[in-house]
């Protein structure tokens, strides 16, 4: 890479300057949209991995989406991305062992100004390298979507998977933010559509990594009480009687699975 970089979106910038380059490479300091678009563009950059330095906040911000921060956790556990806290006032960089990228956006527009100067890049790698020994880990603590989907196939059951991941592919992010669609309230309708026990979706969701029974609870009482879910009581041979849920709205009956998370949104919305 020896020329500047000029792309409509910084995911096509940031693709383009990670396809040639290999062993480690360094993100510094991106913004929200920089970030989201990195997760993307380092699932396509086999053979590098990324170091990437970024601000508490906007990691906190990015990674209240379960599908970036899902996909990002599937990157952690093949030893492709890293993650630490960089709260320094920097340009956004990116730092192969081949050249220096700074992101700039102008517009409609995004530009990558590349220098690949030998000393240049040498000294910008010391100095990154060394930074990121000095800071923090970011404890992600979402679970890769890899064995999200592998333990709801395994442990609910191949319909239940094959719907979540419908419902997440219609979505453009899964965040909730209180009255959208986060991954516990994704779990609690494509397990009522399929008629599971909450007991056994919420010890699934436990057990993966995705929330706490309790956070399962409460999320099926707030659906409930929406009217987007039922509950019928399943007697067992011990104990108290186990809940099965049901879609309790005939739009969510009726709806495909691409359907499924816009009539929801809507009721929830209402």
């Amino acid at each position: 890479m020896n020329s500047n970089l000029l792309e409509s979106d910084v995911e096509a910038l940031l693709g383009a300057a990670l396809a040639d380059a290999d062993g480690t490479a360094y993100l510094v300091n991106p913004s929200a949209e920089t970030l989201e678009a990195a997760i993307e563009a380092v699932e396509g950059a086999e053979d590098v991995s990324v170091r990437l330095l970024g601000g508490e906040r906007t990691l906190k911000d990015v990674f209240g989406d379960f599908i970036v921060a899902s996909t990002a956790a599937d990157l952690i556990d093949a030893g492709r991305l890293e993650l630490r806290t960089f709260d320094d006032a920097a340009n956004t960089l990116i730092i192969t062992e081949d050249a220096v990228v700074a992101v700039v956006a102008a517009g409609d527009m995004v530009a990558g100004l590349v220098t690949d100067d030998d000393d240049f890049v040498d000294r910008a790698l010391e100095q990154y390298a060394d930074t990121w020994e000095a800071s923090e880990s970011f404890n992600l603590r979402t679970p890769a979507i890899t064995r999200v989907r592998q333990s709801l196939s395994t442990e609910i059951g191949d319909d239940v998977a094959a719907d979540f991941d419908s419902v997440l592919a219609s979505l453009e992010t899964a965040r909730g933010d209180g009255d959208g669609l986060d991954e516990v309230t994704i779990s609690l309708l494509v397990a009522a559509k399929n008629e599971e026990l909450l007991y056994d979706i919420s010890k699934w969701g436990e057990d993966v990594g995705i929330a706490s029974k309790a956070t399962f609870s409460r999320t099926k009482t707030r659906l409930e009480e929406m009217g987007l879910i039922d509950t019928e009581k399943v007697p067992i041979d011990v104990g108290r009687p186990r809940l099965r849920l049901v879609l309790g709205d005939d739009r969510l009956r009726g709806a495909d699975n691409g359907e499924l998370a816009n009539v929801a949104q809507s009721l929830l919305a209402s």
